[in-house]
């Protein structure tokens, strides 16, 4: 199985991401530069946090015009996993791959911290690793991850169980109904803004973003 790391100008956590695939997980990783389009050899992309572009526009805005996003949006809408974490999740909210938006923190200030979470779907590759309400640990640093979405857009989210992870705690930053991060209807695409990369080494302080990233791979293997 191999993993791709999408790298765009701005990009600051594509090499924790890599840490956590290719060192922990001993598993095939390429980085992906922004403008390549050839990533037929990718099994699951990852669209790592960070400023992309500087954010000087809506954040992921400018990256989603970036030439390896046509490939990303073939490649998910393939039925291939993609998953886009913080930053990575505005582009993929930009890209309209999953719904609503996300803009500046209600308090209007960068949050860092260890945020609890709620696992609330188990019946996907991202979360089969964990239990079903399951309340697991964090890291999210982040100044416009306050999510969004219009009410009937709302309503649908949660009428088709996207929700895969909510604010178990104080919410953070004052996203509609405590959501963390959310899929697409067919369970393939996943954003979230919580760091599952930043909490999957001991060393690092805790390991529960480490299944996140063992059940896709588990996933994969057994239809290999």
């Amino acid at each position: 199985m191999k993993f791709g790391v999408v790298v765009f100008p701005g990009s600051n956590c594509d090499r924790d991401v890599a840490y956590v695939t290719r060192d922990v997980m001993g598993q095939p990783t390429r980085m992906i530069w922004h403008q390549d389009t050839d990533i037929d050899d990718i099994d699951v992309i990852v669209l790592p946090g960070g400023f992309s572009y500087g954010d000087y526009l809506r954040c992921g805005a400018i990256a989603r015009l970036s030439p390896v996003m046509k490939q990303v949006l073939e490649h998910a809408n393939q039925g291939k996993f993609v998953i886009g974490i913080c930053n990575g999740f505005q582009v993929l909210t930009e890209a309209k791959l999953l719904p609503g938006v996300l803009v500046r923190n209600r308090d209007m200030h960068f949050i860092c911290d260890r945020i609890p979470l709620t696992v609330e779907r188990n019946d996907l590759p991202w979360t089969q690793a964990y239990g079903k309400g399951e309340v697991i640990t964090l890291p999210v640093a982040h100044g416009e991850g306050q999510f969004r979405a219009d009410e009937k857009t709302l309503a649908e989210i949660e009428a088709n169980n996207q929700v895969l992870f909510r604010y178990a705690g104080e919410n953070p930053n004052g996203s509609q109904n405590n959501i963390a991060g959310i899929c697409n209807r067919q369970g393939n695409v996943l954003g979230m803004m919580p760091h599952p990369e930043r909490a999957a080494d001991s060393m690092l302080g805790g390991t529960d973003g480490l299944k996140l990233f063992q059940g896709v791979l588990e996933s994969l293997a057994a239809v290999a």
